[in-house]
Parts: C-alpha cells; sequence; structure tokens
C-alpha cells in the first residue's frame, strides 16, 4: 500500500502523523511512504530523517492525497484537504465528527473510507488511540490552567500551590476518567486542593484507592457540581462520551456564582466542550473571558508539546496502521471489531451511531459496510 502523510495545517499544529521509526516499520513490511516536505518539522524530524528510513519527500499536500492510498494524519481534515480526498480513499485520523457537520458532509461527499483515532475501541472497554493524547491533554490541563490563573492573564491571581500562610487553588476536574486523572494527579503535585466529581462508583472506588490522600473525589450530580464550581479556583472539563458530543455540565448562568477571574479549561473542547460558554480558541490565542471567567479552550492542546506527542500517538496508531496498509480497511476491521468500531463513514455513508444521532443523520451499520 501507499501510505502518505501530509503536514498538519491546522493553525498551530505541530505534530505529524507517521514518526519516521512508523515510515520505516511500514517500508520494511513492504509498502511505500510519501511524506508532505517539512510535515514533521514541528515535532523535530526532519525530511532527511524519513528519507533515511527510505520514504519519498514530495513537495506539496496535493501530491500526497493524489498519490496515497491511504492518508495518516493527526487532526481532521480542513476544508481545503476535504477536497483533495476522493473515493476509495482511506483516512486514518482523529475526526471528532459529531459536533462538526461541515467535516461530515465534506467526507460523505468525498466517499472516501474514514477511520476515526477517536472510536477505535480496546479489550477493556478502553480508547487506546485517544488514551496518549488524553494522557498529555489531561497532563498539560492544570499547566495552561496555572497560566491562566495569573493576574497578567485575567485570572484570578492564585498560585496553584499557595504559600506557607496561605491556601492552595481549589480545582474541580469533572470527569475521572483518562483525561481527569492524569490533570487531578499533576494539579495535586502542583500543590493544589483537587476534588474530581465522576458518576461511575467503581471508577471512584479505583481513584480512591490508588490516589487516596493524593486527592479527593466525590460523585457528580447537579448540586455537587454546582456547589464546588462556586468554591473553584479552576475548573478542569474532562468528560468524554466517546465519538458523542460532550454533555454541558456548567451553564452560562454558573458563570455568575463562580468567584471573578476563575479559570475553565475545557479539555473535551474537540467534542463541542463541556461548558455552556465554550468555543473552541488557538495557542495563538488560547483564552477569552465571559462575565468575568476566563477560558481556556484550545481544540488541539497537545499539539503545544507536539514531540511528545507525537512519539506518543505513533506508538499507539502503529499496530493499527500497518494492520490496514497490510490487509487493506475491510480485511483488517473484519478480523478486529475494535478497528471497525473505528469506522465512521464508508462511500458516502455515515457508519458511527453517535454522530449520526448528534447531527440528525441516517446511520450505515458497520457490519454491512464491510459488505459494500
Amino acid at each position: 500500500m501507499l501510505i502518505g502523510c501530509p503536514k498538519e495545517i491546522k493553525p498551530q499544529e505541530f505534530r505529524v502523523g507517521l514518526t519516521p521509526a512508523a515510515a520505516g516499520e511500514a517500508i520494511g513490511r513492504g509498502h511505500s511512504v510519501i511524506v508532505e516536505t517539512n510535515a514533521g518539522m514541528g515535532a523535530g524530524f526532519s525530511d532527511d530523517d524519513y528519507r533515511a528510513v527510505g520514504a519519498t519527500v514530495l513537495d506539496t499536500a496535493e501530491e500526497v492525497f493524489a498519490k496515497a492510498d491511504m492518508i495518516v494524519k493527526v487532526k481532521e481534515p480542513q476544508a481545503v484537504e476535504r477536497k483533495m480526498l476522493r473515493e476509495g480513499q482511506l483516512l486514518f485520523t482523529y475526526l471528532h465528527l459529531a459536533p462538526d457537520p461541515e467535516q461530515t458532509h465534506d467526507l460523505l461527499a468525498s466517499g472516501c473510507t474514514a477511520i476515526a483515532y477517536e472510536t477505535v475501541t480496546d479489550n477493556n472497554g478502553g480508547l487506546p488511540l485517544l488514551a496518549p493524547m488524553s494522557e498529555v491533554a489531561g497532563r498539560l490541563a492544570p499547566q495552561v490552567g496555572s497560566w491562566t490563573l495569573q493576574k497578567a492573564n485575567g485570572g484570578r491571581g492564585v498560585l496553584m500551590g499557595g504559600v506557607p500562610g496561605v491556601g492552595p487553588a481549589k480545582v474541580v476536574v469533572i470527569g475521572g476518567g483518562v483525561v481527569g486523572t492524569h490533570a487531578a494527579k499533576i494539579a495535586a503535585g502542583m500543590g493544589a486542593d483537587v476534588t474530581v466529581l465522576d458518576r461511575s462508583l467503581p471508577r471512584l472506588r479505583y481513584l480512591d484507592d490508588v490516589f487516596g490522600g493524593t486527592f479527593k473525589n466525590q460523585y457528580s450530580t447537579a448540586a455537587a457540581t454546582a456547589e464546588l464550581v462556586q468554591q473553584a479556583d479552576m475548573v478542569i472539563g474532562a468528560v468524554l462520551i466517546p465519538g458523542a458530543a460532550a454533555p454541558k455540565l456548567v451553564s452560562r448562568a454558573q458563570l455568575s456564582t463562580m468567584k471573578p477571574g476563575a479559570v475553565l479549561v475545557d479539555v473535551a473542547i474537540d467534542q463541542g466542550g463541556c461548558f455552556e460558554t465554550s468555543k473552541a480558541t488557538t495557542h495563538a490565542d488560547p483564552i477569552y473571558e465571559v462575565d468575568n471567567v476566563m477560558h481556556y479552550c484550545v481544540a488541539n492542546m497537545p499539539g503545544a508539546v507536539a514531540r511528545t506527542s507525537t512519539i506518543a500517538l505513533g506508538n499507539a496508531t502503529l499496530p493499527f496502521m500497518l494492520s490496514l496498509a497490510d490487509k487493506g480497511w475491510k480485511q483488517a476491521c473484519e478480523d478486529d471489531p475494535h478497528l471497525l468500531n473505528g469506522l465512521n463513514v464508508h462511500a458516502g455513508k455515515l457508519t458511527y451511531y453517535a454522530v449520526g444521532e448528534a447531527l440528525g443523520l441516517d446511520v450505515l451499520s458497520p457490519a454491512l459496510a464491510l459488505k459494500a
């Protein structure tokens, strides 16, 4: 198979879909790899690094899209990229379609087959291709939140860990999954007073067993959320429903109950955000204010630490990418139901139910797509 990797063009996105090591693995199995020039520069990989493993470097994204059987990316294809997709071409990347009707329409119109990293599953019910970026985003959230809390950036002017005689920041993490756990660990490590909210009692028991004493946890109800948000210096939104739009857990009305200069960090913004007042921002202009509450809603947070993120993502995607290349998408998905769960679009049909529900579109069963 001819595997293509274009340079990411989303603003301030420095990651790359294919590391030289991954390209070398594919080439070693008899596949060909083409990479757009400077695709890896933001993550510290030069064109010569790709040439050294046998990949071909091309001058433009247009050439990569025109030639490749499979496109491997990081972020969802932007409008100009979607126009370059063609019928029968395989796209393997993050998609986050539920809050993005324009992208969904364009992918359906292209006739391509699109497999989304964020809906591939594993034997434990996890999301193995979302997990590494969730880990990165979770660990980044307290870091960027503490920066936003600084008075010069519009925040309350509160130090995360306080100092002797002055208490620490109060941090509320909504969601105790991968993002929330990593966010809580880092925030607690910075000395903050941290509480994690979740609606799964088994998850709360796990967090208590493993992290008891490091941070607190509480069962998530509307009343508990409202009370803790009112007290918080920082709220980190870390709730995910696989493939679906994120639920709105903090309303516009609740902002008036918060401390002036408090900070909301919405890690769920790729799926539409879990605060009513969330809107996607970029690394170039990451924060905005609504009702005296600062919002940090960067839609590609892991792009800020591009090298770490690229290598972590590449480690996770490599086995699936090789399976798709070795077998073709139909056989690979037939052999692996977890990979089949990643199928979101095929030949003009939507194949992921949560996206169809969010956008009001008809859905073709993935099993039927295999037979199409």
